[in-house]
């Protein structure tokens, strides 16, 4: 039987969604699962496209009738994020390859109970990382761009190593790193 989730994770900024967005343009049976989260939509996102967006109260309903498969509270965001059970379950029934963006612990799950794949997508460098997400996120305070570093440094650092794969994603080459995550799901049991 062929593999139909995946995991492709990593610190913000460490290229995760253009490598999902680049296999998904060239393979239709590819697709993202959405997961749940109590945060708030932000402009230009969509609901059931980027998050299904719930109320706490509906969140905790979801997670009390099973929909929720695996749950994380994040305190200094005061957000609850989870894996959709009826989301996995239907793109699973069409047949579907499900790329996940889930942390270490979701990982861990989806690898259990749905013998998913694990792959975590490093920079080539922390320092090389430090000015691609200085760039990128201009608007953040001095404050918050360091407590987003020591995340991802802890990531790299404790996180990574428990991924079946690390790719890692120098800047300027997406092409190489989209060739070679392709590679490891053909060489896993993926059918793209």
């Amino acid at each position: 039987m062929s593999k139909q989730v995946a995991v492709i994770a990593g610190p913000s900024g460490s290229g995760k969604n253009a490598i999902i967005r680049e296999i998904m343009g060239r393979h239709p049976r590819c697709v993202r699962l959405i997961t749940a989260t109590t945060r708030n939509m932000r402009p230009g996102e969509e609901e059931g496209v980027d998050y299904f967006y719930f109320s706490v109260e509906r969140f905790d309903s979801e997670m009390a009738s099973g929909n929720i498969l695996e749950h994380r509270y994040v305190p200094h965001l005061d957000t609850h994020y989870g894996i959709y059970k009826p989301d996995l379950d239907k793109k699973l029934h069409e047949g579907k390859i499900i790329f996940a963006q889930v942390d270490v612990i979701g990982a861990r799950f989806l690898k259990e109970n749905y013998h998913a794949t694990t792959i975590f997508i490093m920079p080539e460098s922390i320092e090389q990382f430090r000015g691609r997400l200085k760039a990128r996120n201009p608007e953040w305070s001095h404050k918050e761009f360091d407590a987003r570093m020591h995340i991802t440094e802890e990531e790299i650092r404790v996180h990574a190593p428990e991924y079946d794969y690390r790719v890692i994603n120098a800047d300027g080459s997406l092409p190489e790193t989209v060739s070679e995550v392709i590679e490891i799901l053909t060489k896993e049991g993926y059918s793209l």
